[in-house]
């Protein structure tokens, strides 16, 4: 471990940061038992006999038959786009054929720590095309970026066509005011962003983890968000249909306007995604249980994105070690 490292990882204000992390987390997973504890108590059960009531009335049948297919479709559609995006700035000979093992070996790396897993691609492209570590991060952090701003470009779309549910599910924040102020500011920001990587010298352009950011053009950064779309539409329909076999009417235009923002919440560094969790219950007051649901939902698809990544794992070994 570098002399760097060593001191990040003693730092105090790390050992602050985690503690607070896990305080709110905490936070959250009380809020949400709390909410589901009431709403049990209306029923004249416990928590348990709640939750086992929601799942057992679930189609397990048709739900694996919508979350394995999906699985199978992101995988591919981020593989897609992270080897549009490495292609573009550092390795214009790579194929997509190389990209697949990386990018699914990386989702068992995922499943303890996120950026471990954007790693692997990093150590591929050094390995295999000689691309400085720095180089390959950098656009990994602008694949990110941009990752940030579909959501909000399809929640905005949401948010605008479907406003009467964002104020009706506004009772406990005030979501009508939140979700429209951070996309205009979102929206304000990015055109910003890119003029001043684009004109100029100096400051943050000259930082090597930003090279991405000097070379990307504005078409690179609509492409990107093009090309992950897939991803999110699909989600929009497979969690609307999901939700309804577990017995929780939602609509389309709900989905669209809050799937995304839960999304955000997810990317939040606190555990098990209890800012998600939590974003849940508060959309959708009626049911509570929808957290229980989403743990559920996203576990499965960690999970079943890992176990992609051991059937590519033994080529990804031979790419990586030769």
């Amino acid at each position: 471990m570098s002399e760097g490292a060593e001191a990040a990882r003693k730092s105090p204000w790390a050992l602050v940061f985690r503690i607070g992390t896990w305080l709110l987390a905490g936070g959250c997973f009380y809020l949400v038992y709390t909410r589901m504890e009431a709403a049990a108590e209306r029923e004249s059960q416990t928590v348990l006999e709640y939750l086992a009531a929601f799942f057992a009335g679930a189609d397990w049948l048709f739900w694996l038959a919508l979350m394995i297919p999906y699985s199978v479709f992101f995988f591919l559609v981020d593989s897609h786009v992270t080897w549009r995006v490495v292609r573009w700035f550092n390795a214009p000979a790579l194929q997509l054929s190389g990209v697949l093992p990386i990018r699914a070996s990386a989702y068992i790396l995922s499943l303890v720590n996120e950026q471990v897993g954007k790693g692997a691609m990093s150590l591929y492209l050094l390995r295999r095309y000689r691309v400085p570590g720095w180089q390959a991060l950098s656009s990994m952090i602008l694949l990110g970026l941009m990752e940030v701003y579909q959501l909000l470009a399809f929640s905005g779309v949401g948010v605008a066509a479907n406003f009467h549910l964002v104020r009706e599910a506004s009772t406990v924040l005030p979501l009508d005011v939140i979700l429209p102020a951070v996309m205009v500011v979102a929206a304000v920001y990015l055109p910003l962003h890119i003029i001043y990587f684009r004109t100029g010298t100096g400051g943050l352009r000259e930082k090597p983890l930003l090279t991405a950011f000097r070379q990307a053009r504005p078409v690179h950064y609509l492409l990107i968000v093009l090309f992950k779309a897939p991803n999110l539409i699909g989600a929009v329909i497979v969690y609307t249909f999901a939700l309804d076999l577990f017995q929780v009417q939602v609509s389309l235009g709900q989905m669209l306007a809050f799937l995304p923002v839960i999304f955000l919440a997810a990317a939040l560094p606190l555990p098990f995604h209890a800012g998600a969790l939590l974003l849940w219950t508060v959309l959708f007051p009626d049911y509570p249980e929808v957290a229980a649901f989403s743990f559920v939902m996203h576990t499965f698809f960690v999970l079943f994105n890992a176990a992609i990544g051991v059937l590519f794992l033994p080529r990804a070994n031979r790419e990586l070690f030769g």
